[in-house]
């Protein structure tokens, strides 16, 4: 069979048996419907758990950063694990000592206080809406893919599904579907790894065969192959990181301190007899979320070289069929540069094959030429993935609604059939949003320096008066080099970076005196995201912008000359700049002048409020 009918039985099994899990379990009261009654065993809740953890960004994105920044992608293991124990050690035995249903029920009932509730339902429902966008449009990419369907059809089709046994059976049912999409997607993950593992090494243990020599009798091991592949193509060396030991640190901490503060996990603690039950289904789960997160850089490492391996100086007539097939998402390019039908794929400007980190995990299998039902099981095991994670969040934005505010704020005297349809009704909703964020992706802000240029920030510091008020308040203008028309109009902006300003050089003050307190807090949050950071061996270039009328007559080059000479001046030997991965005309003009990409960052989640996938930060030697 090909790999659309395995695709379409495998993932029709799955769906199946969700659905008659939902039946089976539906909840029949308001603590069904919120902790499962209070009932559910260690071991069963400690799977649920770890399917709630591992969300399409453990299963999707994790192998494909780490397969991208090598060393340096260890953080998000450390992180996300660290999280999970940080949660594990110190919030969930606690929480489910004192008895709630829910986090903001907990907060309500500790400092006795509505407002503090209210505050707890609000953040609830920013993470979980924010959280459930991603995997939604993870659901949408999945079907688009393996079972040719349009992305929107596919997130209406998750949002049927996840409707159907969050509405019924609440976390109940979530609970126990949770278990049997973890044992779907901890398959699905194992599977390909273990087949590539002995196709590679001889060795069936991911984890080891990673380490062990190639099995084609060089004597090679599998991780200086990647090493020497890398540095031959101008990449970084694998296994070597470029982060230092307190960059390691600082975002492994936030990694940590962010996720352990994940709501769909912590309202699993709830739903065990006993707090000694809590810590045991913790440890469960940790056991089991260390299987996937130690086999994520295996996969890395097999898929990076399988790619390499495959594409790089071969005939593009001659790609397999998985190849052509990811071209049409998008996900995979290949812009053939000297026009020779030969892709050529290194760290250079002449660089034709840009390769999205998301498909990593799911290609793995295609291009190791595993057997079609090894492709469609991880499609099936993606989908898991993102809907376990999409019901705990749907489940948690369903209590923080029907609980926590009818019941405890607005209805204190709801009976109990009712508050379990308004729980319903509010899963309902909360599904329907979801696939709309989920078709729909958020996007509010692109880059700090676009606010002179551009465009790109109106939806962030809009309305216009506003925006033109706080850029003329903050505007350095000692850092800038500008360009003019003869008749003395501005036809373009260099904008650089130093320790002492930048083009557009704001502070939180400046923010409240334009916005608000609260415009203005919720905007530097969202700046501070993309603030690139000065070095002391490079100039930073920190935006660039030309009039639409003179584009093409050679300003932006000028600009860019005058910022070498600048930098020269200041005694910097290179210069830097970051591009959104969506300007292909910027960074063509880039590239002609002689900048080189070092390295990319994918904007993972984010890239649903930025509006682009990933940055490159480009080099250019001027000395």
């Amino acid at each position: 069979m090909s790999v659309q009918l395995w695709t379409y039985l495998l993932v029709g099994l799955t769906f199946g048996l969700y659905i008659a899990i939902a039946i089976w379990s539906r909840a029949a009261s308001t603590k069904e419907f919120y902790v499962a009654g209070g009932g559910i065993s260690p071991w069963a809740n400690g799977l649920a758990t770890a399917a709630d953890w591992m969300s399409a960004a453990s299963f999707i994105s994790m192998a494909g950063l780490i397969s991208f920044m090598g060393y340096d992608g260890s953080v998000y293991l450390m992180g996300w694990t660290g999280g999970y124990v940080l949660l594990a050690l110190l919030l969930a035995p606690y929480l489910r000592k004192f008895g709630q249903f829910t986090v903001p029920d907990f907060v309500g009932e500790r400092y006795y206080s509505k407002s503090a509730r209210v505050v707890a339902v609000l953040c609830a429902l920013l993470v979980s809406f924010t959280y459930v966008a991603g995997q939604m449009r993870g659901v949408g990419v999945v079907f688009s893919r393996f079972l040719e369907v349009d992305i929107n059809t596919g997130v209406i089709i998750g949002m049927i599904i996840v409707l159907f046994y969050a509405v019924l059976g609440g976390m109940k049912g979530i609970t126990y579907t949770q278990v049997a999409q973890f044992c779907v997607l901890i398959f699905a993950f194992m599977v390909p790894a273990i087949f590539i593992s002995i196709q590679m090494t001889g060795n069936p243990i991911p984890q080891l065969g990673m380490g062990s020599q190639l099995n084609d009798g060089s004597g090679t091991y599998l991780l200086e192959r990647l090493n020497g592949l890398s540095q031959e193509l101008g990449f970084a060396n694998y296994t070597e990181g470029s982060k230092s030991r307190i960059d390691v640190f600082a975002i492994t901490l936030a990694l940590m301190v962010g996720t352990a503060g994940l709501p769909h996990v912590i309202v699993r603690f709830f739903t065990v007899k006993r707090v000694r039950d809590a810590r045991k289904s913790a440890g469960i789960a940790l056991l089991c979320i260390a299987l996937l997160y130690t086999t994520a850089p295996a996969v890395a490492v097999f898929a990076r070289t399988n790619l390499i391996d495959t594409v790089n100086s071969k005939p593009y007539n001659t790609m397999p069929e998985w190849f052509k097939n990811w071209e049409a998402t998008g996900l995979l390019q290949f812009d053939d540069k000297n026009q020779d039908g030969i892709i050529q794929y290194n760290a250079s400007s002449q660089n034709e094959l840009q390769v999205d980190r998301d498909i990593m995990v799911l290609a793995n299998p295609e291009i190791a030429d595993l057997p079609p039902w090894v492709v469609a099981l991880v499609a099936a095991g993606g989908l898991a993935a993102a809907l376990s994670t999409a019901a705990g969040l749907l489940l948690v934005i369903s209590s923080s609604i029907s609980h926590d505010l009818i019941k405890k704020v607005f209805r204190p005297d709801i009976s109990e059939k009712g508050e379990l349809w308004s729980a319903r009704l509010a899963a309902a909703l909360a599904v329907v949003v979801a696939g709309y964020f989920g078709i729909n992706p958020p996007g509010f802000v692109a880059a700090v320096v676009a606010l002179a240029f551009g465009g790109k920030l109106g939806r962030v510091m809009g309305p216009e008066h506003r925006a033109t008020a706080y850029i003329q308040r903050v505007l350095g203008t000692d850092h800038a080099i500008c360009a003019h028309d003869q008749s003395g109009k501005l036809i373009g902006v260099a904008g650089f970076k130093t320790y002492e300003g930048a083009l557009v050089d704001g502070r939180l003050r400046d923010l409240a005196a334009v916005y608000g307190v609260v415009g203005a807090f919720w905007r530097a949050v969202l700046m501070a995201l993309l603030v690139n950071d000065v070095d002391n061996e490079r100039f930073l270039i920190d935006g660039l912008a030309v009039a639409p009328s003179v584009r093409g007559q050679g300003v932006g080059t000028a600009l860019l000359h005058a910022i070498f000479e600048e930098a020269r001046r200041q005694g910097y030997a290179e210069v830097r700049l970051e591009v959104a991965g969506s300007t292909h005309r910027a960074r063509a003009l880039y590239e002609r002048l002689g900048f080189v990409p070092v390295t990319q960052v994918d904007m993972g989640l984010l890239r649903h409020i930025v509006g682009f996938a990933s940055t490159t930060t480009m080099i250019c030697r001027v000395v």
